[in-house]
């Protein structure tokens, strides 16, 4: 790993070292059940931009209901989890949160859904190295950027931290991106005069 890549995976760990060891907690126990997982939001961002503090964490994961006994079994003496309401959440294609005691970081948990659109960002997820020896799937860069300009738009173009997360990771990853894929799907999710606005900012 080259210098920069070091320097920025110091810095993750110690803005956000206690969101991580949690999410590492809770994504071991999917991957131990064989649950596609993928690690979205805030913490995504700060992992392709620029590290921000967070106080929970986003996971879109495809839990079916076989997997819920299990789920709870494992995760309820370290969290607050509810069967029935995670039992809704499937069932209505929704999300449900899990609070880890302790700390009282919450964790969003979002049901996948199987639309197309759902499953290319799935299939887009990428494995990212936190420490020498452990990686995490996490939303695409793009995905990322898209996910933040809908919520951005959605919440009337008012959060800043909303927008200051895209351009970051516009910043950071530059050249690497995807354009292409990046405007169609902006245009399908008609945000794509807010993405060219965000590029427009990053160039100046």
């Amino acid at each position: 790993m080259c210098l920069i890549g070091i320097r920025k995976l110091k810095g993750i760990n110690m803005i956000l070292g206690e969101p991580l060891l949690i999410t590492k907690q809770v994504v071991n126990v999917f991957s131990g059940l064989d649950i596609k997982y993928m690690v979205g939001g805030s913490l995504a961002s700060s992992l392709h931009g620029i590290p921000r503090a967070t106080q929970d964490i986003d996971i879109v994961v495809d839990i079916k209901p076989e997997n819920i006994k299990d789920l709870v079994n494992i995760l309820k003496n370290d969290f607050y989890i509810d069967e029935d309401m995670i039992r809704t959440a499937i069932f209505k294609q929704t999300s449900f949160n899990i609070i880890h005691l302790k700390t009282m970081f919450k964790v969003d948990i979002f049901i996948f859904k199987h639309d197309e659109a759902s499953k290319e960002e799935m299939a887009r997820r990428k494995s990212y190295k936190i420490s020498d020896n452990y990686y995490l799937f996490v939303s695409s860069a793009e995905d990322i950027i898209l996910h933040k300009l809908f919520w951005y738009e959605l919440g009337s173009r008012i959060s800043d931290r909303q927008w200051t997360d895209v351009i970051g990771v516009l910043q950071v990853q530059g050249n690497q991106l995807d354009y292409k894929y990046l405007k169609k799907c902006a245009i399908r999710m008609n945000i794509n005069e807010l993405l060219t606005k965000a590029i427009e900012e990053t160039e100046k």
